[in-house]
């Protein structure tokens, strides 16, 4: 065990840069993966988007994404699993929310710069995104 730990260390040591900052540890890494995989859904990150901007519920938000009732609760499901989306009851209905406002900030951050690099790309038809070049 306490080879294990030696182990993790030294890692934790290695990866460390020229300014000071370390690389996150795997468990960070994996969920963060995790939330990655489940925000690469245009549906969920839609879902995303309309909570970083208030509470709702499920018949709200299905109406607001265009979306199936029972698949839109399957999204919102996965994401309060992933700790994304909470949920509290509200007479008969449950009402989701983001509650994290890094969370809301990043949702924010994101699409901001993806809107401005399409606007870019609109102005600019012959230019690839720098997203795009590989």
């Amino acid at each position: 065990m306490r080879r294990l730990q030696r182990g993790r260390e030294r890692e934790r040591t290695v990866a460390a840069n020229a300014e000071g900052f370390q690389d996150p540890p795997a468990e960070v890494l994996a969920a963060a993966a995790a939330a990655s995989w489940l925000l690469a859904s245009p549906a969920r990150l839609h879902i995303m988007w309309v909570l970083a901007q208030g509470e709702s519920d499920v018949s709200h938000l299905a109406a607001r994404v265009g979306g199936a009732l029972p698949a839109v609760s399957q999204h919102l499901s996965r994401l309060r699993r992933a700790g994304l989306v909470r949920s509290r009851r509200d007479g008969r209905r449950q009402v989701y929310y983001v509650d994290d406002p890094e969370i809301v900030t990043v949702i924010h951050v994101m699409f901001g710069q993806l809107a401005a690099r399409s606007a870019e790309t609109l102005l600019h038809p012959g230019s690839r995104p720098a997203y795009a070049s590989g």
